[in-house]
Parts: C-alpha cells; sequence; structure tokens
C-alpha cells in the first residue's frame, strides 16, 4: 500500500523523536565512559567529550583493586539477586488469589491494596517504625519493607486473568488445587511478565541509594553500590574521598569517579538484553485488563 505524503512526513517526525531520544540518553554515557579512560589531565583542561583522550586505564585498575569497591559491588549483586526473587514470590502470591472471582472480600482486598498506591505515611514514620523494629543499620531494610510493588502486583494480576480459565477448570476437574494449577499452568505460561517484572525489581534495587542513605548510615560494609558511588561523587577533593570512604587508592580523581559509574552501570545494562525480548509483551499483556 502507497503511504501518503502526510503519513510519510508522520513517519519522519517519529523517527526524528526517536533518535533524538537516544541521543539524549546515550550521549551522557558516552561522555562518562570518555571520561574514564582519559587521562586525568584532559579532564582537568575539560578537553574531554565524546572520546577518550590520552587512553589510560588506570581508573579501572584502581577502582578494581579496592577490596571496599568490588564487596560493595558483590553485596549490591547478592542484594538484587534476593530481592528480586523475594519480591518476584511475593509479587506472585499476592496477585494469584485475586484471580479468583469466588474469593470472599476480593474486591474489598483490591481496594485496600490499591489505597496503599496513593497514600504512604512518609519517610519519618517510616524511619520511627524501622527504628523501633530494629531494622536501622542492619542489611534486613534494604530488602523487607520494599518487597511489593503494588503496580507490578497489578500487571501480575492482569496478565494471570488473561490466562483462560477453561485451562484451570479442567485442571481442577482433574483434581489440581490452586498451588498446583499456579506452578502447573500459570507460571509456565507468564514468562513475559515474570521477566518484565523481574527486571522492574532488578533494575530498582541495584539503582537505589535513598533508602540505604537513610536507613543505613552508620554501616559501611553493607552500603550498596550506588550508595558508595554517591559518596565518591560528591566527595570535592580526592584526598577526601580515600580518606571518607576507605580507599587504598591514592585518589578518587575525576577518571576514577567516572571509571565507578561505568563499572556501577555495566551490570545492569548486560541483563538488560536477555529480558528485552519479554519486556514489550510482558507490559502489554498485563495491562488489558484492570
Amino acid at each position: 500500500m502507497i503511504q501518503s505524503k502526510n503519513s510519510r512526513l508522520g513517519d519522519a517526525v517519529i523517527v526524528f523523536i526517536c533518535i533524538l531520544l537516544i541521543l539524549v540518553c546515550f550521549l551522557p554515557v558516552l561522555n562518562v565512559f570518555a571520561r574514564s579512560l582519559s587521562d586525568p589531565m584532559a579532564l582537568v583542561c575539560r578537553e574531554v567529550y565524546l572520546w577518550p583522550k590520552n587512553l589510560d586505564v588506570t581508573a579501572y585498575t584502581l577502582v578494581l583493586k579496592d577490596a571496599k569497591y568490588t564487596w560493595s559491588l558483590g553485596w549490591t549483586a547478592i542484594l538484587t539477586v534476593i530481592c528480586t526473587l523475594l519480591s518476584m514470590t511475593m509479587t506472585t502470591l499476592c496477585a494469584y488469589p485475586l484471580i479468583y472471582q469466588q474469593l470472599k472480600g476480593r474486591k474489598l482486598i483490591n481496594s485496600f491494596i490499591l489505597l496503599t498506591m496513593y497514600f504512604n505515611a512518609g519517610t519519618i514514620p517510616n524511619f520511627i517504625l524501622f527504628k523501633d523494629l530494629g531494622l536501622i543499620n542492619q542489611p534486613a531494610v534494604l530488602i523487607i519493607p520494599y518487597t511489593l510493588s503494588v503496580f507490578n502486583m497489578i500487571i501480575m494480576r492482569s496478565f494471570l486473568q488473561n490466562i483462560p480459565e477453561s485451562l484451570r477448570e479442567s485442571a481442577e476437574l482433574d483434581g489440581a488445587g490452586p498451588v498446583r494449577i499456579l506452578v502447573s499452568i500459570y507460571l509456565p505460561l507468564s514468562t513475559s511478565v515474570i521477566a518484565t517484572l523481574s527486571l522492574f525489581y532488578a533494575v530498582g534495587r541495584w539503582n537505589g541509594y535513598s533508602d540505604a542513605l537513610m536507613f543505613m548510615n552508620s554501616n559501611k560494609p553493607y552500603y550498596p553500590i550506588q550508595l558508595l558511588l554517591y559518596y565518591i561523587i560528591q566527595s570535592k577533593t580526592s584526598v577526601d574521598a580515600a580518606t571518607q570512604e576507605g580507599f587504598t587508592s591514592p585518589g578518587a580523581s575525576e577518571s576514577i569517579k567516572a571509571a565507578t559509574v561505568m563499572i556501577a552501570t555495566i551490570p545492569i545494562l548486560l541483563v538488560y538484553p536477555w529480558l528485552q525480548r519479554y519486556f514489550i509483551s510482558g507490559v502489554t499483556l498485563g495491562a488489558m485488563k484492570g
């Protein structure tokens, strides 16, 4: 079918906007990458933009040799895996019962769950609660409070509702209980939404630092990588950064800061391509029903 002039013009505008958005997202990353591989003097002279100047990998060597940084990176990876598995378990266990029309109080439960999306106690009440529970400065404070996302639960619930009820009914006629139906029917058919929500949870935990900043302010061995990175970036001088963060390297120069950012970013970027093919289908299918 031959496209009209207006249609071609519209496609061109869409392509232009997409390219512009790609550049807006990609160029800052390319700049940080170039800074991480450049000689510190080139950074001081503001000679580095999108391509490294006087190629130098010393910054990566210093960062990867630093025990505190590598431990923080490993701890964040462990934390991300634990939080993702626990969050997906809780999301599934919350969403699955709500697809049963015969569940007593189903509408009331849904209303209470949705209520938490609009009303929150706030940071100070949460801090007092966590303090009374003995969670402050404990690794558990980075895991337990944010185990379940209501938004993600709604996506999961909507996706499960789209699976034909006839499959469940046939399994029930064969004597299968709710747990068996979940494990044998619903989960195998929910690969796309599970992968999508796992990506949401993993990225959220990997990039999270505000909760650690507020609730883990005096337990440095369990700082996630983003909080450690936050303190490095906030440091005004390389000597202060090395002293405050316990780095064994001579200092956290601008190139070391850029290398730290890249090393903290690369792991989650490597995960995304494996889940990308599930991303669109998981979100769109989960949004068909409310």
